[in-house]
């Protein structure tokens, strides 16, 4: 087959997890026999509408188009706004010259739709990889209003993703319930797990505590992104309520609309055991994992939605045990929990989140015995394997 995948944003340059994730599941197609095309928004300043080049293998059109990252809000709706419509026009000819059987929509962005839409029209089978439930989430955190009038325009590119999609494929039980309750209309839905290439890096790759200037520490890490919907706040609290073990350090690692808020309350707050960092490359990224004690993470307690973020993955690659503070229902809870990969609780249970920190840190055969846990559940559950047959069985079926 031909398959085209959409994504608004990849590798080499791209610090984000699901461009990671979307560059192993293209090297698993091609390995299986299939033809590979990524398409992604390049840069406003590259001298043509298309650049093309070629990533292990796998060829890569990005079209000229305005930053979706870094430019504030308003600016950015506009930008993704344009994507379908930029790719369109310098795509066009180069669509029509190729026969395309397979078009993998990941989700965010939202307005990749009409693209997808007019690929359809061509003949390929539209697979939605949908992360999370947009805008709705940004309605949950009260930055918009549900009958606003951006609110509808939203809604408008939404339901042109279900609608155009053969299949939506949410990650995980708890939101197709969710998202067959919200959306009945749309019968298309399924479960797709996030993914990662399963093999952890070699200790002499390994960047190392001492290298990162917390020589005796027990490292709780965060990387990835830092915004509203991972509710940074609370990791603040968590770091607040460790003052007093000497031997516990955050360090946050990434990107997004509450990296200064996080500068601030470190600040103000005096957290003298906390330490932020910009993103990294991905490759660098990997390596200060692996030397890391515990793989931390947060999502806001107004979420409505389940989700499982990425960068769990690359924790439990790098066989880290998994410390979580998550919105009440979320069947992640249950999943690190019962496994024992880790200890996950309910965002706004400060007292049992401090609870669970401090049986990581006072406790390095847990953390062991968790770090092989977590490490195991990956390979269960979260291959790239499975997740590239998962997508080629709906597609054949």
């Amino acid at each position: 087959m031909k398959i085209v995948i959409l994504s608004d944003d990849y590798l080499p340059n791209s610090t984000r997890v699901h461009a990671k994730m979307l560059h192993e599941l293209a090297l698993e197609f091609t390995a299986r026999g299939h033809k590979v095309i990524v398409v992604t928004p390049g840069c406003w300043q590259q001298d043509n509408k298309v650049v093309i080049d070629n990533i292990d293998g796998i060829e890569v059109w990005r079209f000229k188009s305005k930053p979706t990252r870094g430019v504030g809000k308003v600016k950015r709706a506009i930008n993704e706004s344009m994507l379908s419509l930029r790719a369109y026009f310098a795509l066009k000819k180069m669509i029509n010259e190729q026969q395309i059987d397979l078009c993998v929509n990941y989700s965010p962005t939202i307005f990749f739709g009409p693209l997808a839409w007019y690929l359809k029209n061509k003949g390929a089978y539209v697979y939605l990889i949908l992360r999370d439930f947009f805008p709705q989430w940004i309605i949950d955190q009260g930055m918009v209003k549900e009958d606003s009038l951006i609110v509808r325009y939203f809604r408008f590119f939404e339901h042109l993703n279900y609608n155009t999609s053969n299949c939506v494929a949410v990650q995980s039980p708890a939101n197709l319930v969710i998202f067959e309750k919200m959306y009945s209309n749309h019968e298309n839905a399924c479960v797709l797990m996030n993914w990662i290439k399963s093999k952890p890096i070699s200790l002499s790759d390994v960047v190392t505590k001492e290298q990162l200037g917390l020589k005796g520490k027990v490292v709780l890490f965060y990387g990835g992104n830092i915004g509203h919907a991972q509710d940074m706040t609370n990791l603040m609290r968590l770091a607040k309520n460790l003052k007093n073990y000497e031997q516990a350090h955050l360090l946050l690692i990434g990107q997004g609309d509450e990296f200064e808020l996080v500068q601030e309350t470190v600040s103000s707050w005096n957290l003298t055991n906390v330490t932020l960092l910009p993103s990294v490359s991905q490759d660098e990224y990997i390596k200060i994992v692996a030397g890391m004690d515990i793989g931390l993470f947060s999502l806001s307690s107004r979420h409505s939605a389940h989700n499982f973020p990425g960068k769990l993955l690359s924790y439990m690659v790098e066989s880290l045990p998994i410390l979580g503070s998550v919105n009440g229902g979320n069947d992640i809870i249950e999943l690190i929990n019962e496994s024992g990969a880790g200890l996950v609780s309910v965002n706004g249970n400060d007292d049992i989140f401090l609870k669970n920190a401090v049986k990581l840190i006072d406790d390095q055969l847990r953390r062991n015995q968790m770090g092989v846990n977590s490490f195991n559940l990956v390979n269960k559950l979260f291959s790239v394997e499975s997740a590239a047959n998962k997508i080629l069985s709906q597609v054949d079926s």
